[in-house]
């Protein structure tokens, strides 16, 4: 997480979209082969990424008393006098809801008729996500007698690290396929009861495409519902919290639009949200910790993974030792990854990448190759392995849109993706807007978790309890060890021929991309775009982005965009005139 240069730097320190992360790579088509029993639970624990996907890092400030007052700006809500909630088994959460969440989804819980607001109302705080950071934001600042309205592209709670399958599918225990469920089950029970007192507006299926300023705070505007009953929704408050979460970044390589490759995470997201396999025989390969993680829900779920080629080697850790003993259970989880790779008889290929997917109506077969440190496939080390599809991924990206819209300033991470540059109290360079987990710095829900109750405390104006300040630090080290040693090497485009799809939405070939930048005289990504389209599509280059901005001789910049998600223009021309 960059941090504000006004901010003291924390000598000690170094968390799914959150509607991101869907089967990207050729999932149309893909055999999903079904899970489980009838009741749809799979064989044994399967498990998402534990606790820390991929990449992160930054400092993060100083922060022993932080309050939301100390940065300049006025507090929201009631005043520090204003008791809490009752006694708590999670921040935030009454004593009366602690245990997993029972019956529907939340949204069908009503608030009495007394508690109802106008949907014209203001709230003290808007969250932008009900994943693991916007979850414990909201229900912490609820809990701290705050008006909050938490809005969420899904229909559950839960993100894309929590997702679940559809209640039509009768999965019988959905836990099992995710790691820290305690955690979470806690939190959407605090909300459930939080929505029912009226504490909080819950506003599932609500896509916010902007924040515009509006008097002395922000509206919200949010596409909701489908088709015919598609709207326009706009929410006004006083203070926003940005927790998108993130999508996966993709390196392109011959084959890589076959159907049958898909994300790692995409992978995770069918076996969570559709107790399905992208196929029987499921080579895994990228970089980062996500790989095992998938690996292990593949596995017992089921699918026969030969092997799992990373692409980074485990020995880049080592300069970071001090940030792995501080974190002992990380360790663990690492051991336990460990133990399903020798259970389930998967191979470990460290340093290598697959370098071309094989096949004519899907992929059949990937070809592997030893990288050097570089990443640059060393020639002769080249083999094929069989497969009926490949989940393949290199990290995650911040999904920045909305703040990147509002001015909020972006940093980089040590693994080179852009990240918000966030005070001690989570707070953004934008005043009355905060940030929590991934857009700060990929981190895992663990760490996304620490950080939206962080920002809770500071917006409600209560001092940040010690313990969460130095999680966060912990964390935040670790997230950084894992950056360092995941960051993709420079060598990787010697994977792409020339006619490579780089561009999948606009069929731009590295080709292009490599004559704009070499021969047009394209010094950065925008001119490659404007020279080739790359970027230009359905995803607005959020798949492509990284690999462009890499062709093109510089690091991914922040997306900025006016609209975060496809938006009618009818509703662009119901807005009142600036």
């Amino acid at each position: 997480m960059p941090t504000s240069p006004s901010d003291p730097a924390d000598p000690t320190a170094a968390d799914t979209p959150n509607d991101v992360v869907e089967p990207p790579a050729g999932a149309r088509g893909a055999a999903a082969v079904p899970v489980g029993s009838a009741a749809g639970t799979p064989a044994g624990p399967a498990e998402s990424a534990a606790g820390a996907p991929a990449e992160a890092a930054g400092r993060v400030g100083s922060a022993a008393g932080v309050a939301a007052g100390q940065a300049g700006g006025p507090l929201v809500g009631p005043g520090a006098g204003t008791p809490a909630s009752p006694a708590e088994s999670a921040p935030g959460v009454p004593a009366d809801a602690a245990g997993p969440a029972a019956g529907g989804p939340v949204g069908a819980v009503e608030p009495p008729a007394g508690a109802r607001r106008a949907a014209g109302d203001v709230v003290d705080l808007a969250v932008v996500g009900a994943g693991p950071a916007g979850l414990a934001a909201a229900v912490v600042a609820a809990g701290h007698g705050l008006r909050v309205a938490l809005l969420d592209a899904g229909e559950q709670p839960g993100g894309q690290y929590y997702r679940r399958p559809a209640p039509g599918l009768g999965a019988a225990r959905p836990e099992a396929l995710h790691h820290g469920w305690a955690a979470f089950a806690a939190r959407e029970a605090g909300l459930r009861a939080h929505v029912a007192a009226g504490r909080i507006r819950y506003l599932p299926a609500h896509h916010v495409w902007s924040v515009l300023p509006e008097g002395d705070g922000w509206r919200l505007h949010a596409v909701t519902g489908h088709g015919p009953g598609e709207r326009a929704a706009g929410v006004p408050a006083r203070a926003v919290l940005i927790a998108t979460g993130a999508h996966e970044r993709q390196l392109p390589f011959p084959g890589w639009t076959l159907p049958g490759v898909i994300g790692a995470g995409g992978a995770q997201a069918m076996l969570k949200g559709g107790l399905v396999l992208p196929g029987r025989r499921v080579v895994v390969a990228g970089s980062g910790p996500l790989l095992l993680a998938a690996v292990r829900s593949l596995a017992a779920a089921g699918a026969t993974v030969p092997a799992v080629v990373e692409a980074a080697a485990y020995t880049a850790y080592v300069p970071n030792a001090p940030a792995l003993l501080r974190n002992p259970a990380k360790l663990g989880e690492g051991a336990v990854y460990g133990g399903s790779l020798l259970r389930h008889r998967v191979r470990l290929l460290t340093r290598h990448a697959v370098t071309e997917a094989h096949g004519a109506d899907r992929v059949e077969a990937v070809t592997v190759a030893r990288l050097d440190r570089d990443w640059r496939p060393l020639p002769g080390t080249a083999r094929r392995i069989p497969c009926d599809a490949l989940a393949v991924g290199h990290g995650l990206v911040p999904q920045l849109e909305l703040a990147t819209g509002l001015g909020c300033a972006t940093g980089r991470d040590l693994d080179g993706t852009p990240a918000l540059v966030l005070d001690a109290g989570q707070r953004t360079t934008v005043p009355g807007v905060w940030a929590a987990g991934e857009t700060g710095g990929i981190g895992g829900a663990g760490l996304a978790f620490t950080e939206g109750e962080i920002a809770a405390h500071a917006i409600a104006g209560r001092p940040v309890p010690a313990v969460l300040l130095r999680r966060r630090s912990r964390l935040r080290a670790f997230a950084g060890a894992m950056a360092a040693a995941h960051r993709p090497g420079p060598g990787w485009s010697g994977w792409l021929r020339d006619d490579t799809v780089v561009c999948r939405c606009e069929e731009v070939p590295a080709s292009r991309i490599r004559e704009a930048a070499e021969d047009l005289g394209a010094r950065d990504a925008r001119t490659v775009k404007l020279l080739t389209r790359a970027g230009m599509g359905w995803c607005q280059g959020r798949m492509c982005g990284p690999a462009v901005a890499a062709l093109a001789g510089e690091e991914p910049a922040a997306g900025r965009r006016p609209l975060s998600c496809p938006v009618p223009l009818r509703h662009l021309a119901e807005l009142p005139p600036a």
